[in-house]
């Protein structure tokens, strides 16, 4: 998932999980009223960490909406190589996250969390609903998908219609003669990374919210906690795998490319993806697979693979809403056609907009707008952003799979 090196602060940030739960299943193992009341009076600084970064999220993802479709747009209007490779990448985002949303219904139904477990996470999480946007009935949500005012929007955190309206928005600015389209583009552009400052300066404090967080956790919740918390990485890292396995047989009928020999290539990448969880690290290694085992053709190699690094997670809109399904499941909210499709459909336009994002800032901008859609609580979020840094290596290994069967596809189709 993530395009850079995993940083220390995401080391910091799981310490402070183990640290904070062990401290609160001290703590109320011990029975101390005045250690619990701290707990208790402190709590509010890690509301206040998690409120910093929900701030961000609507500005950011309506930017990174607007600019990443202007952005594919222009780049499938350089070729048609290009614009072949961008209708894969539309194509693999919405059957990774049928996949992930089978694979985690399925999964939830046949195999629960114990109730023990979804207590204690809910314990911890103190949510409060009434910031969380309810769903509509099913005739009231079809007919919403419009904003009649996107302001309205925005301002009552309605995610859907404002991602469809960024949609629009995208595409008619695609649309524009260059001397409006690129200042509206650069407006944007800075909207996002302005946005983006203030995410990475609040993410550098994550380790103190995540702690805080976790000591009400452990505290409320004990060591119950700590097994729903193993479930979810069970889960997230099972799909991951899923993900990668189901790639090859891609190749292999799509690209007409022989197992082994797939295999062959796709492994060194995904051995530098599993060790620096940076598809962009793993460039070198897919394009020396591509061109000396799978003998790709020197053109195909030097646009796809670099164009799927920069545009193409497949993993992005599966696993995303797999951690947001998990959220419902331990609250016990019952996920219907509808909230579902509301899920799905932010998951897929998102991921337009979450490429080239360090893997803790697009855990948040990937998951905060589908919870929002679903009319789901936050507060269980950082502490599972506490734990990504597993989950990313599966979800890194799946994107540069992918990245080398597109490019496969892409060759057989030339």
């Amino acid at each position: 998932m993530a395009t850079g090196n995993v940083k220390p602060n995401g080391v910091w940030i799981v310490l402070a999980l183990v640290i904070g739960m062990g401290l609160g299943v001290a703590i109320a193992a011990s029975g101390a009223a005045r250690l619990a009341a701290l707990v208790t009076a402190i709590e509010p600084v890690g509301t206040l960490w998690l409120n910093a970064l929900r701030m961000t999220v609507i500005p950011l993802v309506v930017a990174l909406l607007i600019t990443g479709i202007a952005s594919a747009a222009e780049t499938a209007a350089t070729g048609r190589l290009a614009g072949r490779a961008i209708l894969l990448f539309l194509v693999g985002y919405v059957a990774s996250v049928t996949i992930g949303a089978l694979f985690m219904q399925g999964t939830l139904a046949l195999w629960p969390l114990g109730d023990s477990a979804r207590i204690a996470l809910r314990a911890g999480a103190s949510a409060d609903a009434s910031v969380v946007p309810a769903m509509p009935p099913p005739g009231e949500w079809v007919t919403a998908l419009i904003p009649v005012n996107p302001i309205a929007s925005a301002a009552s955190g309605v995610i859907l219609p404002l991602v469809v309206f960024a949609v629009f928005c995208g595409f008619a600015v695609t649309r524009l003669p260059p001397k409006e389209r690129l200042p509206l583009v650069a407006f944007f552009q800075g909207i996002g990374e302005a946005m983006l400052v203030i995410v990475h300066w609040v993410l550098w404090a994550a380790p103190v919210g995540v702690f805080v967080l976790a000591l009400g956790v452990g505290m409320r919740g004990g060591l119950g906690a700590a097994g729903g918390i193993a479930y979810y990485l069970a889960l997230l890292c099972s799909l991951g795998l899923l993900l990668a396995l189901a790639l090859y047989p891609c190749a292999v009928w799509l690209g007409r490319v022989p197992p082994a020999r797939f295999a062959r290539a796709a492994a060194p990448a995904q051995v530098v993806a599993f060790s620096t969880q940076s598809s962009l690290a793993s460039l070198p290694a897919m394009l020396t697979g591509a061109r000396e085992t799978l003998r790709l053709s020197e053109r195909v190699t030097s646009i796809v693979l670099p164009l799927a690094v920069t545009l193409f997670r497949v993993s992005s809109p599966s696993m995303n809403l797999a951690v947001v399904l998990f959220v419902a499941h331990v609250h016990g909210t019952p996920v219907g056609f509808a909230v579902l499709a509301a899920g799905v459909l932010v998951a897929v336009a998102n991921s337009l907009s979450s490429v080239g994002l360090p893997g803790q800032t697009s855990f948040f901008t990937g998951t905060v707008p589908i919870a929002l859609a679903m009319g789901l609580p936050l507060e269980l979020l950082p502490l599972l952003l506490a734990v990504e840094v597993v989950p990313d290596i599966f979800r890194t290994v799946s994107n540069v799979t992918a990245d080398m069967a597109v490019a496969a596809i892409v060759e057989r189709r030339e």
